[in-house]
């Protein structure tokens, strides 16, 4: 069986989660490949918001096998957080999450480092979420990361030691106030490992094989958005995984050729938390209106997020580098009500109009290139099918379709689980 992907398009904060949740219903496992607790995944349903961090989306289906791949880096702390609340709500946590034996673990001097690596940049900040993300990675590509695998074996506790020391050596570098009281990090810390290894380790390449093999449906769920991605994103303000395509294969040991139908999620307007190049941005009353009724705050770091038309160099840049099949869009009801809608359909780049993402985006070397569509005044957040649609929502859907060249199949039209509309 074909393992499906399902990814952000833009630069994270399209609403992976609740699509992943609306889709759970079609597959037998749910596994997370890359990312860690900064990542903020919202499911609402049955009047209740869901805020999830490393444990996939699929959580509240009982007969689904949630996996943590070997690609995400986990913060006990955290995790335990997210298990505990969990408990209200009936899932069956202790028997369908797994978690791969080579996920590496986050400590709390990573976090303490990525603070103190933040903080020395001054005005050049990338908009760290400060969760310990980078010197993880870091750790894991320098291999000296401690993995949840180690747990099981004898001496890990030296291990850690050994790399917390090394953390505190480098935080001292640099030279910057960074206040902690490490004794009771560390206690926090030890008592959520605890709670972690209550949990069924497995390794994670071996079970998907397997589960493959046996004609089980696998989504493989995404974190961040490809404008994030480590490589192809917008270096340097990006994130330190792979967050397309290829991390799925990475971040599961799942073989290229044995990947299916790759889901792309993208916002009708365009939305970007922390610092980086955003050249289709806005700062006047529109911008404003987008990010009130989109309620644009960030679900990790509650940081408001920056609202601007939509991009459709850079989604067709993120549509192409991962091959998408089938395209979501999200939050079209944000949009109702504006008089004019503009779609930023190719760059001015250095005096020269292209159509592709340039190496840089700064707004000194590129000035967008708006298309302006007519907009629509009705309320979609309670229409139930397509049909439903005004004319000019219909226009703006089937005008991207034809630049992306990919289906627009679903539509969701508000965070709640059933304000989703299959095309």
């Amino acid at each position: 069986m074909a393992v499906d992907l399902l990814l952000g398009l833009q630069w994270g904060d399209e609403g992976k989660g609740k699509i992943v949740d609306v889709f759970t219903k079609n597959y037998n496992i749910i596994a997370r490949f890359q990312g860690g607790p900064n990542a903020g995944h919202t499911l609402e349903f049955d009047g209740h918001k869901h805020v999830l961090h490393t444990i996939p989306s699929g959580i509240f289906h009982k007969e689904t096998i949630n996996l943590v791949g070997n690609g995400v880096v986990i913060d006990p702390v955290i995790f335990k957080k997210e298990l505990e609340n969990l408990e209200p709500y009936n899932t069956n946590y202790k028997t369908n999450l797994l978690i791969s034996r080579k996920a590496h673990l986050i400590l709390p001097t990573h976090r303490l480092l990525d603070a103190a690596s933040e903080a020395s940049k001054g005005k050049a900040k990338i908009g760290s979420t400060l969760k310990g993300i980078g010197p993880t990675y870091m750790d894991k590509t320098g291999r000296n990361g401690l993995r949840v695998g180690d747990l099981e074996l004898e001496g890990w506790k030296d291990k850690y030691r050994i790399l917390a020391d090394k953390h505190q050596a480098m935080i001292s570098f640099y030279n910057v106030d960074v206040q902690y009281n490490l004794a009771e990090l560390e206690d926090e810390f030890f008592n959520a490992v605890e709670v972690l290894k209550g949990l069924t380790f497995i390794d994670s390449e071996e079970y998907l094989q397997r589960a493959q093999e046996d004609g089980k449906t696998i989504l493989a769920e995404g974190a961040q958005g490809s404008l994030l991605d480590i490589d192809f994103g917008t270096y340097p303000y990006v994130t330190s995984s792979n967050t397309t395509a290829a991390g799925a294969c990475t971040g599961l040991g799942i073989a290229p050729n044995k990947i299916g139908d790759s889901f792309g999620i993208f916002k009708a307007y365009t939305t970007r938390v922390g610092s980086g190049p955003f050249p289709t941005e806005l700062f006047d009353e529109d911008g404003k209106t987008m990010s009130r009724v989109g309620n644009e705050v960030g679900a990790t770091t509650g940081r408001p997020r920056r609202c601007g038309w939509l991009d459709l160099v850079a989604l067709k840049y993120t549509v192409q580098i991962n091959g998408i099949t089938q395209l979501i869009m999200t939050k079209g009801d944000v949009l109702s009500g504006f008089k004019t809608l503009k779609i930023c359909t190719s760059y001015n780049y250095k005096g020269e109009n292209i159509k592709h993402l340039p190496y840089n985006i700064e707004p000194e070397n590129v000035t967008p290139v708006f298309t302006e569509m007519k907009g629509w005044k009705e309320d979609i957040s309670n229409m139930k099918e397509a049909s439903q649609f005004p004319k000019e929502f219909q226009d703006y859907i089937e005008f991207l379709e034809k630049e992306l060249n990919v289906p627009i199949s679903v539509i969701s039209v508000g965070p709640d689980r059933k304000q989703t509309i299959q095309r």
